[in-house]
């Protein structure tokens, strides 16, 4: 059995096990029982009735969020078209081939988010293997592959999100900060929540939301009321 600190068992105690909380007041309680002494995360976590195994149901994108994510995020971008355009926008880091093969041979990983133009994707793939498991391959889905690198960095630096459904159908995405108003944090919620909702395959019969819950970095889930 997991052993879990005094901080962690003492903000267990004022989440009511399995009750579904109205968003607002979920919120609130993620921010009172945050068990950091650092301006944790705020993630919510889907899980949803759907089958990745099936093509159409292999929900992804990315998604702004009205009051960002509180989070300042490394930008590399690789193209060999658009590098002034990278520059101008404020990217951190600009190149070609030399950064992907950066990335191959000294295990170069100094950004937390790649945006690619199409015409250096052949490059890019050949590293696809190392970069995919760290969730950094760009995808046209997500945005991140675009000739339109101002609008790409644009949206990462205003606050964009990606979400993907893994194996057993869940999704998580960040909501925010703890240091964020309720207001705040509710506002990002909602965008998400619409985002993934819109998002049902066709092919889906029944209850396609089947559970949400938000929580803080290493505080404990709390069961999220699903208001359709």
């Amino acid at each position: 059995m997991a052993k879990f600190g005094k901080k962690y068992n003492q903000a267990i105690k004022l989440v009511e096990a399995n009750k579904p909380y109205p968003i607002l007041e979920a919120l609130e309680l993620a921010k009172k029982t945050s068990t950091t002494k650092f301006d944790a995360t705020v993630e919510v976590a889907f899980n949803l009735n759907v089958d990745p195994r099936h093509a159409d149901q292999q929900i992804r994108g990315a998604v702004v969020l009205p009051k960002g994510t509180g989070k300042t995020q490394k930008i590399l971008v690789l193209t060999n078209t658009k590098e002034a355009d990278a520059k101008e926008a404020g990217a951190d880091f600009v190149g070609g081939k030399d950064l992907i093969e950066k990335i191959q041979k000294e295990n170069w990983f100094d950004f937390d988010v790649i945006i690619a133009t199409p015409d250096i994707m052949a490059e890019l793939g050949k590293i696809g293997k190392i970069l995919g498991p760290k969730g950094l391959m760009p995808n046209p889905k997500t945005g991140t592959v675009t000739p339109d690198v101002k609008k790409a960095i644009e949206d990462v630096k205003k606050g964009k999100v990606e979400y993907r459904v893994d194996k057993n159908g869940n999704i998580h995405a960040i909501v925010g900060k703890t240091s964020f108003a309720t207001d705040a944090l509710k506002a990002n919620y909602d965008v998400i929540f619409d985002t993934i909702r819109r998002a049902k395959p066709a092919a889906v019969k029944g209850a396609y939301i089947k559970n949400i819950a938000v929580s803080t970095t290493m505080g404990p889930g709390i069961k999220v009321l699903i208001e359709l």
